[in-house]
């Protein structure tokens, strides 16, 4: 996956996000989400800040200055919480102006700047070429947790398999979950076979969905027909 690739994913994965958005009433968003707990305004709070704090991180690979993603441990939270109070229409203002504002920040990287170190939320040190897939996979994946939100088939192809791959990847290394999958509307993702656990086939919408919101679908089948594993929240 090339910083171009990714760039092209995160301004299409924007667009999808207004697109799901603009068919989202106001009172709507004041209701449940997507996501336990969460309303539709928490996720366009969410959104909004993510991309503030993604362009601390490539101001830090611009300039050499560390500017991390969030203050502190609890940051996070708290902004979400803020933003979700305000009105909907700020929020909906807040989610384009902070894209713009992470566009051109990541548009002051230098071509040599692209591989600087960073750190994200989680801790991982990164290149900066990371941070265009990380808040491509934001606004992808959250369009589809807004009331009456997206779906991952919308997803580009070539999206989902490097997601489906990210997000396995993490399951087998981080949660050490053992699982495989298969996608079978294409060849499969990168990385199919590598496991030695369960093996799940079925669409790549359907594994991507599963792979990062543990979303079954009676789509998925596992090669010995036992039930779907349990997966834990993905981030």
């Amino acid at each position: 996956m090339t910083a171009a690739a990714a760039l092209g994913w995160m301004a299409g994965g924007h667009d999808y996000f207004l697109s799901c958005l603009q068919a989202v009433g106001d009172d709507e968003l004041a209701g449940p989400s997507r996501l336990p707990g969460w309303t539709g305004r928490h996720v366009l709070s969410h959104v909004g800040h993510n991309a503030r704090a993604l362009a601390r991180l490539a101001h830090w690979a611009a300039t050499g200055e560390p500017t991390p993603m969030y203050a502190s441990t609890t940051a996070r939270a708290q902004e979400i919480e803020t933003g979700a109070s305000w009105p909907a229409d700020r929020l909906r203002d807040f989610v384009v102006a902070e894209q713009d504002r992470l566009a051109s920040a990541l548009g002051r990287i230098a071509a040599d700047g692209w591989q600087a170190p960073v750190v994200t939320a989680q801790g991982r040190t990164v290149p900066a070429r990371t941070i265009p897939w990380l808040r491509s996979r934001e606004v992808w994946i959250h369009a589809c947790d807004l009331p009456s939100g997206g779906d991952f088939a919308a997803f580009p192809a070539a999206f989902l398999d490097v997601l489906i791959t990210d997000a396995l990847e993490r399951r087998r290394t981080v949660q050490s979950v053992d699982i495989d999958v298969r996608a079978t509307d294409r060849g499969g993702p990168a990385g199919e076979g590598e496991g030695g656990g369960e093996r799940v086939a079925g669409p790549a919408a359907d594994l991507a969905r599963w792979l990062t919101r543990g979303e079954r679908s009676p789509r998925l089948r596992t090669g010995t027909g036992a039930p779907l594993p349990s997966l834990p929240p993905w981030l």
